[in-house]
């Protein structure tokens, strides 16, 4: 074995422990989870990239074998990423390209000035985000299926325009439950809030794409480098020579070309 592939094979071996990838350490407790989750700062829902996965961590058979979508999930386990998501110091957000992804405060405070700008940005260049966005500044945050009315935006205009904003960090979505109508039961209904309604303490960090990746990248511990363009929602941010700020900031090290590691 060549010295490069030996040092990948070193990264991988930690990585596997690191982000729990065997079955011995597999999650046994949602306080388990809660403690992996603030160890490893980030964590996807379910395995599509090489962030870590609360669900893989979990190594638990799913709901319906062979199912796919929430048929995949851990049979028990699944409803922990919510459980969490509702702890404090979690927060789950859509910023990973669309989809939920858990974060530490300390993973927030290098979120926070990026999605700060995107609200700026997006009330500037788009006139139905900036029609939404002030109805929301005004009125505070909102029922979902209220805005379409309060807005005038259709359902799938509002549903769009939601996902833009979501994944760029510039609203913030949270489960609320409600008495049913007939008083029987409740409902899950989805509450919007801009993103300075929802976290209105600004971070005392500087808006650094970079510094996030390199909290990915320790989150992940090994990574190819193509893979980090799967991370974030925020692509048009990244310097085309991301690899080579993360080296020289130090970062990340590469064991062998096309991969990069966390500093040990």
């Amino acid at each position: 074995m060549s010295l490069e592939a030996t040092l990948v094979e070193a990264q991988r071996r930690r990585r596997d422990y690191e982000c729990r990838l065997t079955p011995d350490r597999a999650l046994e407790s949602v306080d388990a989870a809660d403690a992996f989750m603030r160890e490893r700062r980030l964590l996807t829902r379910t395995a599509d990239c090489t962030l870590p996965s609360l669900f893989v961590a979990c190594h638990e058979e799913p709901y319906q074998a062979g199912g796919r979508g929430f048929a995949s999930w851990p049979a028990t386990k699944w409803p922990w990423f919510h459980e969490l998501s509702e702890r404090p110091g979690a927060h789950s957000l859509d910023i990973h390209r669309g989809k939920s992804i858990l974060l530490s405060d300390e993973a927030l405070a290098l979120v926070d000035p990026l999605c700060r700008a995107e609200l700026a940005r997006l009330e500037q260049v788009n006139p139905a985000a900036r029609r939404l966005l002030r109805h929301l500044a005004d009125a505070g945050p909102t029922m979902a299926d209220d805005l379409a009315v309060e807005v005038g935006l259709g359902g799938t205009e509002l549903k769009a325009l939601r996902a833009e904003l979501q994944r760029c960090g510039a609203v913030v979505a949270r489960s609320v439950i409600v008495p049913s109508r007939t008083g029987e039961g409740h409902l899950h209904r989805s509450e919007l809030a801009r993103w300075d309604q929802a976290y209105p303490q600004a971070s005392a960090e500087p808006a650094d794409v970079v510094a996030l990746m390199g909290a990915g990248l320790r989150a992940a511990v090994l990574a190819p480098e193509r893979d980090l363009l799967r991370w974030f929602s925020w692509r048009w941010l990244l310097p085309p020579d991301l690899t080579g700020q993360l080296l020289e900031r130090g970062l990340a090290v590469s064991p062998a070309p096309g991969w990069l590691a966390a500093p040990d």
